[in-house]
């Protein structure tokens, strides 16, 4: 006989705690931004926002792509910072 496992205790959809309409307020204003810019609008960037901190992820094509991402998310009213994760293709770092 087997006797089934019981599963712990995780939260399931529905569950999570609904985002906070300052932070998707943020996330689309920052991509708006990033689509509009000629630097970035090309580039493989995606947005999250976690309590009004802007967290860029994705890969660009060169160190100046980085830089401007980073610098637009600044610039939007309301953003408390910007974890800037881009990596470079290929992963090469620019200075």
């Amino acid at each position: 006989m087997v006797t089934p496992w019981p599963y712990p205790d995780f939260p399931f959809a529905g569950d999570e705690p609904e985002p906070d309409r300052e932070d998707v307020r943020l996330a689309a204003l920052v991509a708006q931004r990033l689509s509009i810019d000629w630097t970035t609008r090309r580039q493989q960037i995606t947005v999250s926002v976690q309590n009004r901190v802007v967290i860029l992820g994705g890969t660009v094509a060169d160190a100046q792509a980085r830089r401007a991402a980073g610098e637009l998310a600044w610039d939007v009213p309301g953003v408390f910072d910007v974890c800037n994760a881009l990596r470079l293709y290929g992963g090469r770092r620019g200075r």
